[in-house]
């Protein structure tokens, strides 16, 4: 069990489990084989900590590694990780000169991008790996579907470019309705269409690429060269549909959560029958109870809303629900007529103890969001204790 860090004394933190950070990376590994994962560790590893991360997924075989902007990039290689790193999102011109000097992978989706990197690499004496994105149906960014072999013959064409991927993005691949379907598969039928066009002309990309988590599970078809893990190298998944089709690939072999996130219990107190804890007092209490406080809140990415929501935390391996609204850095839960707890008994918000579990899932489903945010909304006061483990080095 992690303690809390030195010169650190808050009891609150999150244990980044890299065991099972490795399990995850070597079960999707074999999911999707021949094509090689890359693990997207974009947002500080969707919370999790960018570098332990990327060492520990490439120790359990992922192929390369994926960021959101060139900065996140640099912070991988002033680590000292030489591996393939993708920028997903085509660099500003006034990035270009660091992302070519970083050995970065830039994705390119328009003309004055593809020039911008051309300019740094022809000033640097550098040859710089390009993948161009296209625009299926995603309609956030990539080059429109007419305008990709131009592009691709401008890139390969380009002093100091190498033209080394194709990818695109599916946006309803964890969907399981026939609409759903149908989109993403029309999106796949687009690629392949390119991809194939490219090919006569004697400009076939190295590496194809177009499944995010939910496509490398349920879309075969999608992995192509690589696929680009996000959510599930975490140990969660995007769906129901997803979880289903997961487990039908895999049996009885699961993912497993890399975060748990923990707090002490710092007070505890008797409240009689309708006390209205905490700010705007929003709820009586239905008996007697004790109320112990805990020390994280929402400047630590626990939502005001959870409350609302019917949010519950483990402590003594017992379900127990929140008293009133979260704080900022306190939150204060219902412990019942019992007794049944004390001061530093641990409190685990996102995570397992004992026989029951609290998942980013429930917490997504509660507050009508999605596990992404919940895992990327964990604060940076909140310290990540790492576990050692064989899969890191």
């Amino acid at each position: 069990m992690a303690e809390v860090a030195e010169g650190f004394t808050r009891p609150a933190w999150a244990e980044i489990d890299l065991e099972a950070l490795g399990h995850n990376v070597s079960l999707l590994r074999r999911l999707v084989a021949p094509a090689t994962p890359w693990v997207v560790v974009k947002a500080d590893a969707y919370g999790h900590g960018a570098v332990p991360i990327a060492r520990a997924a490439l120790s359990a075989g992922a192929g390369g590694l994926a960021v959101a902007i060139v900065e996140e990039g640099l912070q991988l290689r002033r680590a000292g990780i030489s591996a393939p790193i993708l920028v997903l999102s085509e660099p500003p011109p006034e990035a270009a000169r660091a992302a070519v000097l970083g050995d970065l992978i830039s994705t390119v989706y328009t003309d004055e991008g593809r020039a911008a990197l051309s300019r740094a690499a022809t000033a640097c004496g550098r040859s710089h790996g390009v993948h161009v994105k296209v625009d299926t149906g995603m309609h956030r960014v990539g080059a429109e579907p007419a305008r990709v072999p131009s592009l691709v013959a401008a890139v390969a064409s380009s002093e100091g470019l190498r033209f080394e991927g194709l990818w695109t993005h599916l946006s309803v691949a964890e969907g399981c309705s026939p609409d759903e379907r149908a989109f993403t598969a029309s999106q796949l039928e687009l690629f392949d269409g390119l991809s194939a066009q490219l090919e006569e002309m004697g400009l076939a990309p190295r590496l194809r690429h177009a499944a995010n988590s939910a496509a490398a599970i349920s879309w075969p078809r999608a992995r192509y060269d690589l696929v680009r893990c996000g959510l599930a190298a975490y140990g969660e998944l995007p769906s129901r549909s997803v979880e289903a089709d997961l487990a039908r690939a895999l049996g009885p072999a699961r993912l497993r959560p890399v975060l748990t996130l923990r707090a002490r219990v710092t007070l505890v107190r008797v409240l009689e029958a309708g006390a209205r804890p905490s700010y705007g007092r929003r709820r009586p209490l239905p008996q007697r109870s004790f109320v112990a406080t805990v020390p994280i809140g929402y400047a630590d990415g626990v939502p005001w809303r959870l409350f609302d929501a019917g949010g519950e935390v483990l402590i003594r391996g017992r379900r127990r629900p929140l008293a009133g609204s979260v704080t900022m850095d306190q939150l204060i839960v219902d412990c019942g007529p019992e007794g049944d707890v004390a001061p530093g008994d641990e409190v685990v918000l996102l995570g397992r103890q004992g026989s029951e579990e609290v998942t980013a899932a429930e917490w997504a489903s509660k507050l009508g969001t999605i596990s992404y945010e919940v895992l990327c909304g964990i604060g940076p006061r909140v310290p990540r204790f790492v576990r050692a483990s064989s899969a890191a080095r």
